[in-house]
């Protein structure tokens, strides 16, 4: 008993456990209306099983948080979530609520490219046309021929801003679109992959004002937030909802040496800052369409939910079908990605599942969504009538977590098994015919 308390105690020290030393044990909240898995071809057994990973990946201390929303065949059949959304560092625990916003991070970007592929819908941007056709800026560097497909597939080039950009920058949005659209891009033609963690985003929301007048939240509103009925769901948050945010904790190995230089590239600053950072009245007042929306894990299960039916929420046609086709369409094969080190396979705005094995677990070439950091993912799968966010608040890169996230991420999609015919849904998408008289 000793031996296995010493041990336990050694591990917090060594990963930075968070809640390291609190007395007060985390309790579940359920949703009383959580629906009857009746219909769904996944057993109350299956539920279970899955949520107890999620208590797992809780247990390993580096989330002090984790909320889970599952739907399955429409019927949202998990919704849960564990821990605490706060006061660790004051030692007075908050514990977590179903409906407590969580920022998404880099999962923000699907949204933002929602929006962008929206204005292509509704005619007032081609995704073929180049980027510097609506923002002439854009084509210094070598740019001018990057096309925002590129752009949304992380082709365009500019993956980060000069070591030397101070954070403040992202606090400014004109400034550090000025900053990107001076950078020398790493390939005129948009043949490398490189993940562009923030710069994309920038990009986005001014694609968005040139077209619309209006800022990324007052389209976000009027396209998605408004439609679907969310009560967050935006970039940053309004000031009387600062104080319900979930806080986000630093945990894990401390990121040094060689790890810890790349990740300070792609994110612009050292992980721990980028976390400190992501806690200040600066960021949550923020609008940056690359990492900081915030919701609750329905909200974000719902939003791909509605992905996943073709655009269609509950009777209303938030996007087309032909929309949602040309956003979750696998861009080009599997690429190794420069800023990433891994080869990675994408759509015009979202990370996609594998054939064999992808981020969202072994057998998921239809799936769509995206990664946040370090560990939230937001994805839907038509093939298995899925849509799933897990949020979290701790940010490891390397932790005693991992086993726990691959278990729970890999379950969902293996207990979740396959019941759509691909070629039968694919048979569903309207088609184009010329009618003569």
């Amino acid at each position: 008993m000793l031996f296995a308390k010493t041990c336990k105690s050694v591990s917090q020290k060594i990963f930075r456990d968070p809640a390291r030393g609190l007395d007060i044990a985390a309790s579940a909240t359920i949703d009383p209306k959580e629906a009857s898995v009746a219909g769904t071809d996944v057993s109350a057994e299956d539920v279970e099983a899955i949520w107890q990973d999620a208590e797992a990946l809780h247990r390993s201390g580096m989330h002090p948080m984790v909320s889970v929303s599952l739907r399955r065949k429409g019927k949202q059949i998990l919704h849960r979530s564990i821990g605490f959304s706060g006061g660790l560092d004051e030692g007075q625990p908050v514990s977590a609520a179903l409906d407590t916003p969580v920022c998404l991070f880099s999962a923000s970007k699907v949204i933002s490219a929602v929006l962008v592929h929206k204005l292509a819908e509704d005619g007032l941007l081609d995704l073929l046309n180049p980027v510097s056709h609506y923002i002439p800026a854009f084509a210094q560097g070598g740019k001018a021929r990057i096309t925002i497909y590129q752009l949304l597939a992380h082709r365009a080039g500019v993956p980060g801003l000069a070591a030397d950009t101070p954070t403040e920058v992202l606090f400014d949005s004109e400034e550090a679109l000025r900053r990107i659209c001076a950078e020398q891009a790493l390939c005129e033609d948009g043949r490398v992959v490189a993940y562009h963690a923030i710069t994309g985003g920038f990009v986005l929301a001014e694609l968005i004002r040139v077209c619309t007048g209006k800022d990324v939240n007052s389209y976000l509103d009027e396209v998605i937030r408004k439609p679907m009925g969310m009560r967050y769901f935006r970039y940053g948050l309004d000031p009387k909802d600062h104080a319900v945010a979930a806080q986000n904790y630093v945990s894990g190995l401390p990121n040094v040496g060689p790890v810890g230089n790349h990740l300070e590239k792609v994110l612009g600053a050292d992980v721990d800052s980028v976390v400190r950072l992501s806690n200040t009245e600066a960021f949550l007042n923020a609008q940056i369409p690359s990492g900081n929306l915030y919701a609750t894990a329905e909200e974000a299960s719902r939003f791909f939910e509605m992905l996943r039916q073709q655009g269609e929420w509950q009777g209303k046609q938030i996007l087309s079908p032909l929309t949602v086709n040309r956003l979750t369409r696998e861009a080009a094969r599997p690429q190794f990605d420069r800023s990433l080190i891994i080869p990675m396979r994408y759509s015009a705005g979202c990370m996609l599942g594998g054939r064999y094995v992808g981020v969202y677990g072994r057998h998921t070439p239809f799936a769509f969504g995206h990664l946040g950091f370090s560990n939230i993912l937001c994805w839907a799968d038509p093939q298995r009538d899925l849509s799933v966010a897990v949020l979290n608040t701790g940010k490891p890169v390397v932790g005693n977590h991992i086993v726990s996230l691959l278990k729970l991420v890999d379950g969902i999609s293996q207990r979740c098994g396959s019941c759509e015919n691909m070629q039968a849904l694919n048979s569903k998408m309207p088609r184009f015919s010329l009618k003569t008289r």
